[in-house]
């Protein structure tokens, strides 16, 4: 947004005193210091004048008698000089660059820190930088010394802010007899034209500002006018970088209604709502700088469009079920709109002690702002081949929904799904169909979807059902819940806890499809035993259950910059009923490693059974890799 916003930006007034003189010699010497760097660059533009060899640097000291350990570390951490010697730039001319240039940034430091009278000397080989033209570098440097006289540490005097508006809430440091950082009058600032924002007048402004440093009470005086001019609405929103994308459906998608009160936070929902498409690598929303007669405001909506099209791959391991291949093609605004439509297809099963050759085509169609700028309509269509321990099934599926995001969190979705199943199991051949009517629930307050430290993520879904062909019409039921702890170390120690339910309500289990009942084991539940090894048996027949519970939990440990230790252990439980029945449970525990990367960690990680099903008796180990944590 284009606002006119005032910080802080001159040095402090200085007023009344002897001590004054001091502070008007020291910014008449800094003033003499940004002369000379102005000399120094029209230097460059004449030819260099032949200097002797260069001598190796001998050493660079910063004195600061009376600094705190915290703002000794600071200093240093700042000055130009010692950044210059760690990053071994200790050419003479590049030293007396930084030299000259150390004034300034210390002083602006020091602001920061309420001490508006230091006295800054830096000396080379015992002159002071500042003396030295930039014309006579010299051609060899021994040793710098940065002394610093603090002189007393300022604190605000008489200070206003005004006018306010109703509710501001300035910084409590922001108070007479407290230290006089420029930081704090910069947040008190900035605290009060965001109090007018917030309110709608967009076009809030400094329209004047004193600050004087008076040395004999060592105390800051601040004052600061505000001109919060009108309450002020949105107007017109204007498209502008795409080139694609129609400025109609930008509109849509930002969501901006004509009329709404203008605030920052409806600003910054409209640029996540852009965002959000992929279609946009840049969003900016800018307010224009004069309202409209009728208290309105334009926003300019300045995008650059992303390339349209991205390609990605993966794979995963699975000692028990082999190797895993999938890969997608992306296009990022099919028909102008922003639409997306993605192509996957995924192979697994390969070389699988168990099972067979497994096979997954979809094909998933979103359009965003559909009906209204915070739903997206999406369409599926998936084919599935499965050749699983206990049956072999080949379902077709066909689905529209409607997700809807409440907020930043909550997230709601809702849809009609068409499914068709052929099954073979224990010698029968069976057709399942089912029309359902799923809906869902998503909260997620993680810090990092991929590798999360802190927040919670909890998803639930109900679908009923009606049955046809050899299928009983039911209900299915899932939930997974998820919460990540840092345990106070900056996330080098990071709980994790997974809990996941499932159901099948209301119909048999030979009437249910195959890809409807629950299994245990494997990388998505119970780590160290077979991939769904733990099912049923009813009547002779093995099968999927038609109750499921697992639970997970790791330790991660960060032991360099871009590996992680963890140390996990998973339990599951199957039932043949929905919440009673026959059921068998079994646990698993290991250890394991990630790696960081741009797209997610890297993961491996090896699991021992714990207790094991009667199905399983020949498992010792179970080794999974894979991209992104485990849950």
């Amino acid at each position: 947004m284009a606002h006119a916003t005032a910080g802080w930006r001159d040095r402090p007034r200085s007023a009344g005193g002897p001590d004054s003189r001091r502070g008007l010699a020291l910014r008449t010497f800094y003033a003499r210091t940004r002369r000379l760097a102005v000399a120094a660059g029209v230097a460059l533009a004449v030819p260099f004048v032949c200097t002797p060899p260069a001598h190796a640097l001998d050493s660079i000291a910063l004195n600061a008698p009376g600094a705190s350990d915290s703002l000794l570390e600071t200093l240093r951490a700042s000055s130009l000089l010692l950044t210059s010697e760690e990053a071994e730039r200790t050419d003479p001319i590049d030293l007396m660059a930084a030299a000259r240039a150390e004034y300034g940034r210390l002083i602006n430091l020091l602001d920061e820190e309420a001490y508006y009278a230091p006295e800054i000397h830096v000396r080379v080989d015992g002159r002071e930088a500042a003396d030295i033209s930039p014309l006579n570098n010299p051609g060899r440097i021994d040793n710098i010394v940065i002394d610093i006289a603090l002189g007393p540490q300022f604190t605000f005097g008489e200070i206003a802010i005004a006018p306010l508006a109703p509710g501001t809430e300035l910084p409590a440091d922001f108070a007479p007899g407290q230290p006089a950082r420029s930081t704090v009058v910069r947040a008190a600032l900035t605290a009060a034209l965001e109090a007018w924002r917030d309110q709608g007048h967009a076009l809030v402004e400094s329209v004047g500002q004193q600050v004087v440093a008076n040395h004999n009470t060592r105390s800051l005086n601040v004052r600061v006018s505000l001109a919060p001019g009108p309450r002020l609405n949105v107007g017109a929103i204007i498209p502008e970088g795409n080139e694609r994308t129609r400025d109609r459906r930008v509109v849509a998608i930002a969501g901006l209604r004509r009329g709404e009160l203008h605030t920052p936070e409806s600003i910054a929902d409209a640029e996540t709502r852009l965002r959000q498409t992929g279609a946009f690598s840049t969003v900016v929303l800018e307010t224009a700088e004069t309202p409209n007669p009728d208290n309105t405001v334009d926003v300019t909506a300045r995008v650059e469009e992303a390339l349209p099209r991205r390609i990605g791959f993966g794979a995963e391991l699975d000692s028990e079920n082999g190797v895993g291949l999938s890969g997608f093609w992306l296009h990022r605004n099919l028909l102008g709109g922003a639409e997306r439509l993605r192509l996957e297809a995924a192979i697994d099963g390969i070389a699988a002690q168990v099972g067979g050759v497994g096979f997954t085509l979809s094909a998933l169609y979103t359009r965003p702002a559909t009906f209204n700028r915070d739903t997206d309509m999406e369409l599926g269509l998936n084919a599935v081949r499965m050749s699983e321990r206990d049956y072999d099934a080949d379902a077709y599926e066909a689905s529209a929904s409607l997700v809807r995001r409440y907020s930043d969190t909550i997230t709601v979705s809702g849809g009609l799904n068409l499914r068709f199943e052929t099954a073979d199991y224990s010698g029968l051949d069976r057709d399942f169909g089912t029309f359902g009517v799923p809906l869902a629930i998503t909260y997620d307050t993680r810090d990092e979807p991929l590798n999360a430290t802190q927040g919670y993520y909890l998803w639930t879904e109900a679908m009923p059902y009606l049955g046809f062909a050899q299928a009983d019409s039911g209900l299915r039921l899932r939930f997974d819940a998820r919460i990540y702890n840092d345990v106070g170390t900056d996330g080098r120690i990071v709980l994790a806890a997974r809990a996941q339910l499932g159901a099948v309500v209301g119909a048999a289990t030979p009437a249910t499809p195959r890809g409807f009942l629950f299994y245990s084991g494997g990388g998505g539940t119970v780590r160290g035993l077979p991939y769904q090894s733990l099912g049923v048996t009813t009547n002779g027949v093995d099968s999927g259950g038609r109750g499921f519970a697992a639970l997970s939990a790791e330790v991660r440990f960060q032991v360099r910059e871009n590996y992680s230790i963890v140390a996990f252990a998973d339990a599951g439980a199957v039932s043949s009923g929905a919440f009673s029945g026959v059921s068998g449970w079994h646990a698993g525990a290991g250890l394991g490693l990630r790696y960081d990367t741009p797209i997610g960690p890297l993961r491996l990680d090896v699991a021992v059974p714990v207790r094991r099903n009667a199905s399983v008796t020949n498992s010792d180990f179970q080794l999974y890799l894979g991209i992104g944590q485990a849950f």
